[in-house]
Order: C-alpha cells, then sequence, then structure tokens
C-alpha cells in the first residue's frame, strides 16, 4: 500500500463524526500513557512491564531448553574456553538482582552471526558471529549488549508492548466494524502496519540503543577496552551493505550505533582504565581458527 493511503486513512478519521470510534481509541491511548509510566529503565527511559520476572525467568528458561534441543552445540574446546572466559568475566559484572546464580553459556555450533541473552540467566553465543569479532573486546561489546537487554527488561517491554498493540487494534477493529466506513479490511490492515512501523519497530531500536550504551558500560566495568564495541560495528557494517533502511529496521542504523558508542566513550572509557590500573582485565584468547558448522559442511 502507498504512502498517500496512509495519508488519506488519517485524514478519513479526522474527517468523519464518528465519536464512539475516536473515544474508544483514546480511550486506549490513555491505557498506554498510565502502563509507560508503570517503571523506568536505569537510563531514565519510561518502560510498559506487565510480566512478572517470574514468568519472564520461565519463559527464557524454556525457550533456552528448547534451542539446545533444535541446534547443534559447539564441542570445540578452544572455542567453548573462548566464550566461557569472556561470559564468565561479564556475568561476573551483574548484579544479583538481574539474575541470582550461575549464567548459563552455550556456544552453538551455528554460522549464523547471531548471540543473545534470555531472562533466567542463559546466554548463546553462535559460531558464527566469532568469525566477525576479532578479539576479546569485540566479542565483550556482543555479549555485554545482549546482557544489556536482559538488565533494561527489554523482553518484558516487548511482550508487554505486543499485548497492548493487540488490544488497541482489537478496540480500533471493533470500532470499525460498527461503522459504515468502505474497505473496512484495509483499515485495519493500515492500522496494523501503523502500529508497526509507527510503535512497535521504534520502541525496538530504543531497546537496541539502550542496550548498546548499557552493555558499554558493563564490558568496560569488567575489564574489556569500549572502543573495541565502535570497531565491531564497523565489522557488522561490512556484512549488511544490503540492510534496510533505519525507518524500516527493528535495529538502528550502523552508523547510527556508532555514533552513539563513539559518543558514550567518554562516560564508558574511564571506567575500563579504572579495572585496567587495578590490573583487572581478562585474558581470553579466541582460537586462530573456529570450527565450520557440521550443518555447513554437510551442504559441501
Amino acid at each position: 500500500m502507498s504512502r498517500l493511503f496512509y495519508v488519506q486513512m488519517l485524514v478519513y478519521f479526522f474527517n468523519l463524526n464518528i465519536f464512539t470510534v475516536m473515544k474508544k481509541l483514546i480511550s486506549v491511548c490513555f491505557i498506554l500513557l498510565a502502563l509507560s509510566a508503570c517503571s523506568t529503565s536505569s537510563t531514565g527511559r519510561n518502560q510498559i512491564s506487565l510480566y512478572s520476572d517470574t514468568e519472564l525467568n520461565q519463559m527464557g528458561i524454556t525457550s533456552f531448553e528448547q534451542m539446545k534441543k533444535e541446534i547443534p552445540i559447539s564441542k570445540d574446546k578452544a572455542t567453548n574456553d573462548f566464550v566461557f572466559c569472556v561470559a564468565d568475566a561479564i556475568t561476573a559484572n551483574v548484579s544479583q538482582s538481574a539474575h541470582q546464580g550461575e549464567w548459563e553459556v552455550v556456544v552453538f555450533d551455528s554460522e549464523q552471526v547471531n548471540a543473545f541473552a534470555l531472562p533466567g540467566g542463559k546466554i548463546g553465543v553462535y559460531t558464527g558471529i566469532l568469525n566477525v569479532t576479532e578479539n576479546q573486546d569485540q566479542l565483550a561489546a556482543i555479549i555485554g549488549h545482549e546482557v544489556g537487554h536482559v538488565l533494561e527488561h527489554h523482553s518484558n517491554e516487548r511482550l508487554s508492548a505486543n499485548k497492548v498493540s493487540n488490544v488497541g487494534l482489537a478496540v480500533a477493529a471493533i470500532a470499525l466494524g460498527a461503522s459504515d466506513i468502505d474497505n473496512k479490511g484495509l483499515w485495519v490492515a493500515g492500522l496494523g502496519i501503523g502500529v508497526q512501523y509507527g510503535v512497535i519497530m521504534p520502541y525496538s531500536r530504543s531497546h537496541e540503543s539502550e542496550a548498546d550504551i548499557v552493555g558499554q558500560d558493563l564490558m568496560a566495568r569488567s575489564g574489556f577496552a569500549p572502543k573495541a564495541s565502535v570497531q565491531l560495528w564497523k565489522n557488522m557494517s561490512k556484512l549488511s551493505k544490503d540492510a534496510p533502511p533505519e525507518f524500516m529496521s527493528t535495529h538502528p542504523s550502523n552508523e547510527t550505533r556508532i555514533k552513539q558508542l563513539t559518543a558514550h566513550l567518554t562516560v564508558s572509557q574511564p571506567y575500563y582504565l579504572a579495572e585496567k590500573n587495578l590490573g583487572f582485565t581478562p585474558k581470553c584468547v579466541k582460537p586462530k581458527v573456529i570450527p565450520k558448522s557440521p550443518m555447513v559442511k554437510s551442504n559441501k
């Protein structure tokens, strides 16, 4: 659907004398505003949190167990030692309020350039991303970023935002169904796309930017050089030349991330220097060769 369609949709809503429709939609907006004031992140951003920590932890544990059944796990000792060394240094600086007990770290034997952390103290690193990270500091930037999502309760926010947006769309669909507007299906579809690009996706971009900053601080406090996070995203940009425009993406553009991380070095670099002066810098050695995933070998 063209941009003109969405403009016409907005004009139609404002011009139509359908008080009931607008009243219900405005009510949804008030609910959203009320929920957004429930809590704030460490950076001061308002958050929507509809799920308990217990619920999120159980979701994370269940998802992680399922992934371990479906994705091959690396048995290469050097690769595992490297990832565990970095992850252990990072999680040692995570507050017990975020997770009590040991973090479980698994290296998945996959060419995917990816990593993640889940509520419940779970970290997954794909071997594919180890071919992009050049050293311990760049891997620390990745793991710090992913743990940052957990620290800032982003999973809770994403699930909560999806639930609220679904309620809003249901109310809008009911209101439209009671009106005499033509092409109701197209209007509802347009509302869905509007929520995706107008609320949900920017919401995700704010999560990514926040995790970048929180992760950079965390890696620096763990003795890893925060400047490596900037170089990491320069490496990533070489892999994503065909990435969609920032407006259509759930992630900030690589250029945006590089600028934000570079600007934040004035905060994170002193944390790193303090650890370095005390001699608290990890010595995690990246293997010279990362074994290829068995799935890649089988395709040859």
